[in-house]
């Protein structure tokens, strides 16, 4: 994937206001486009206390594992062979996101969004910086690994809490312009594809 740099992402924001020929268009600049429109979208929900504040909760219960260290204990409520599934699940969901999530940073090297507009209200809420690039959401990658993972076939109602999280973790990188949506739709896939090979370890 081309990495984005402001002055394309500029020229794509201008592009949106008019008429655009598709075909004069490189998948990149489709994904821009994209990318660009999703941010709009969510332009007037920023500075607004409220959303500020969940968005930086959220986000917070993705980063280093924690809900989903939660989400295992909660599996693992009862004694027994789930138990076991649970801690298990958690072990390899954590192993595969990681190595993976890491290995596609240093490989595709794309930038961050631009945050120098960014207008956040202040909040109480700690948010950590990101410091590593920016395809896929690690975030988001790793909710949809672990949701995947520590799905059961007989718990609709669990299963549909782990992917509502994972898809609302998702969403608070996009508010917080810490991702594109771009990156948080290539973390959901591939999470989920991690998870579901981890379904076969455990």
């Amino acid at each position: 994937m081309t990495p984005l740099d402001g002055a394309s992402r500029g020229q794509t924001r201008g592009n949106l206001a008019g008429p655009v020929d598709p075909s004069s268009l490189g998948f990149g600049d489709i994904v821009e486009a994209i990318d660009d429109r999703v941010d709009a979208w969510f332009e007037p929900w920023r500075g607004q206390p409220v959303a500020d504040a969940m968005a930086r909760i959220v986000s917070g219960l993705g980063d280093r594992g924690l809900l989903w260290a939660a989400s295992t204990a909660w599996r693992a409520r009862r004694p027994g062979s789930r138990r076991n599934r649970a801690v298990r699940a958690l072990a390899v969901a954590g192993a595969e996101s990681s190595v993976v999530n890491a290995a596609l940073k240093a490989i595709i090297g794309r930038p961050r969004p631009d945050s120098a507009d960014l207008r956040l209200g202040d909040n109480i809420v700690p948010l950590r910086e990101p410091t590593t690039s920016s395809f896929p959401s690690g975030h988001t990658l790793a909710a949809f690994c672990a949701a995947t993972v520590l799905s059961e076939h007989d718990d609709l109602s669990g299963n549909a809490l782990l992917f509502t999280c994972a898809g609302l973790i998702g969403i608070s990188r996009i508010h917080l312009r810490a991702h594109h949506a771009s990156d948080v739709l290539g973390g959901m896939a591939i999470g989920t594809v991690l998870g579901l090979v981890g379904r076969r370890l455990v």
